[in-house]
């Protein structure tokens, strides 16, 4: 089949692109503002995009319930950081929670029964449960055009100046993903845990550590 997003002429019962690029890292995105009210999201348009300096990207689209920017996005351009923490099998439930709209000032910290821990770099807090966390400084968001009126797309941009590692998922010095089992999603209602991992070597990919 052949389709034109713009067009939607897919004919098939539920728009198929978000299935089609997947799986994708979910970027569980914790924040704070300048009152010290934490947020915290999750965001499926998240990745790593470089090394030096190591820096990933997020995509807060849309709006709250009240029309308004989404908080995270708000907190991050008033305060300049933020964290990622990585959502695994085991947080699934409370990674699903906190992707609920609440009102400003409700915290979705105690809404799904996660302990704020604080970061070394960053103000913004992160989640002590989370097995890896990355403090994030803000480096720049870019506005990106909608097609849907009153919906804005937004991409964030943050270099990573502090990295949490528990020593409950390393095995010989490596992240073990049989003991991290991060989470990812993917089309529809769909995520995926990751249970099994291979090995091959590439030409084309050299590894860094």
């Amino acid at each position: 089949m052949f389709y034109q997003p713009s067009r939607k002429d897919h004919g098939l019962p539920h728009d198929p692109l978000s299935a089609c690029i997947a799986p994708r890292p979910i970027g569980w995105i914790s924040t704070i503002d300048n009152n010290g009210v934490s947020n915290l999201a999750p965001f499926s348009f998240f990745n790593g995009v470089g090394y030096n300096p190591p820096t990933v990207m997020f995509c807060p689209n849309g709006r709250d319930v009240n029309g308004d920017f989404s908080h995270t996005l708000v907190n991050v351009e008033q305060v300049h950081d933020f964290v990622v923490n990585i959502a695994t099998y085991d947080l699934r439930e409370a990674m699903n929670l906190t992707s609920r709209q609440l009102p400003p000032g409700a915290s979705e910290f105690a809404l799904a029964g996660l302990t704020e821990a604080p970061s070394r770099c960053v103000r913004a807090p992160g989640v002590a449960q989370s097995p890896i966390r990355l403090e994030c400084r803000h480096l720049q968001t870019v506005h990106l055009p909608s097609t849907i009126p009153g919906y804005p797309l937004n991409i964030v941009f943050g270099e990573v100046v502090g990295v949490h590692i528990s020593e409950s998922v390393l095995t010989d010095g490596k992240v073990d993903y049989g003991k991290l089992r991060p989470i990812a999603r993917l089309g529809y209602r769909q995520f995926a845990v990751i249970d099994a991992v291979f090995e091959m070597q590439s030409e084309t990919f050299k590894y860094r550590p």
